[in-house]
């Protein structure tokens, strides 16, 4: 009886691995399966025993974008102008806002103390206490608003960055990492963001390992943010700069801005007449709107009076400039004059001097 016993159980032992192998064949992809941008693919390889197995893990999900609010980038450059401004350190923070429709809004942050070896860049210290107390605090003014990861001044990736990363994922399940640079050279923005993906070997010779994946960024603001913006830089003035030259450069950014809004309107219309999206008759309304209130131009009397405008406004700024700098020249001589006869005063009042002591 025992003998047969277990038969029978080896027997019915075989009879589930049988049925668990058919529902695996039913069930496992006829293709590689793709998974969110950033993440790995899941691939299937045979066994010696002619089963299959998953190779490579799949990966949390990637976000598409990250929209990086200014209030951000002015408590960044801050917190650089306080604690690391003229040195080679670096600044480190947290960042706070809300993921929509799989894009990152980060719409606030605040500094962490922060201390690493310039020599061995392993060595670091970040206050997690502090950390925690600011984000209780911060909970207690807007609820919404949770992390979303970290940001450094870098201004590019470190060997601590992953450790640092690692110890962020207590308070957010993929934090985000966003390299400020506070001194940017060139036109585009300063921010680089990344996030930290599991790397898999397929054939499963090493460990997995994290690594940082680039995202796209791009800089957002609600229309409040925008009226502040706009406020201060307008108090923001430089006196090098001429009225001339910066009305051009106003200008050629006001162009750029309607180059690409024209661009989206296109983008939109497109997609409107593929069948892509539905018609929005309040966006068409707005739109027949704003070509109502376009000029006419082919018409040779409103031509000619553009330009007329145009060519009289231009000459009034140039004639403002030119004016401005024979005041500037003019400034600068009677200074240079007076800076003079003030030297001549100082070298002829000792001999007048020397000459009353011998009379």
């Amino acid at each position: 009886w025992t003998s047969l016993l277990k038969r029978l159980e080896s027997e019915a032992q075989e009879r589930r691995g049988e049925r668990e192998r058919e529902r695996e064949r039913e069930t496992r992809p006829k293709a590689r399966q793709k998974t969110q941008r950033g993440a790995r693919e899941i691939r299937w390889g045979e066994n010696t025993d002619g089963s299959r197995e998953e190779r490579t893990k799949i990966t949390m999900p990637v976000p598409d974008q990250v929209i990086v609010h200014p209030l951000v980038l002015l408590s960044v450059v801050d917190n650089y102008n306080r604690v690391a401004q003229n040195t080679r350190k670096r600044v480190v923070g947290v960042l706070l806002g809300e993921v929509k429709r799989g894009v990152v809004h980060v719409t606030n942050s605040y500094a962490v103390p922060f201390e690493e070896d310039e020599s061995q860049g392993a060595i670091w210290f970040m206050d997690y206490t502090y950390h925690e107390n600011m984000y209780a605090m911060f909970r207690k003014i807007n609820a919404r608003e949770v992390v979303v990861g970290w940001y450094s001044t870098g201004p590019r990736l470190r060997e601590a960055d992953l450790e640092i990363n690692q110890l962020m994922t207590k308070y957010c399940k993929q934090p985000l990492l966003v390299i400020v640079d506070v001194k940017p050279r060139g036109d585009g923005i300063p921010i680089k963001a990344y996030c930290a993906v599991d790397e898999v070997k397929e054939d499963g010779t090493e460990r997995a390992k994290k690594i940082f994946v680039h995202i796209g960024s791009e800089v957002g603001a609600h229309e409040a943010e925008e009226i502040g913006v706009e406020h201060l830089l307008r108090d923001v003035k430089d006196a090098t700069i001429s009225t001339l030259s910066t009305e051009v450069s106003n200008r050629l950014s006001a162009l750029g801005d309607l180059s690409k809004y024209l661009e989206d309107i296109r983008c939109y219309m497109g997609m409107v007449l593929e069948g892509k999206l539905p018609i929005n008759h309040e966006i068409m309304y707005n739109l027949q709107e704003a070509f109502n209130l376009m000029p006419n131009l082919n018409v040779e009397e409103v031509d000619k009076a553009f330009a007329v405008k145009t060519n009289d406004m231009m000459m009034a700024m140039y004639i403002a400039s030119l004016v401005r700098s024979v005041i500037a020249l003019h400034n600068l001589i009677n200074n240079k004059e007076g800076r003079m006869a003030t030297a001549k005063g100082k070298v002829a009042e000792p001999a007048k001097k020397a000459g009353e002591a011998k009379a």
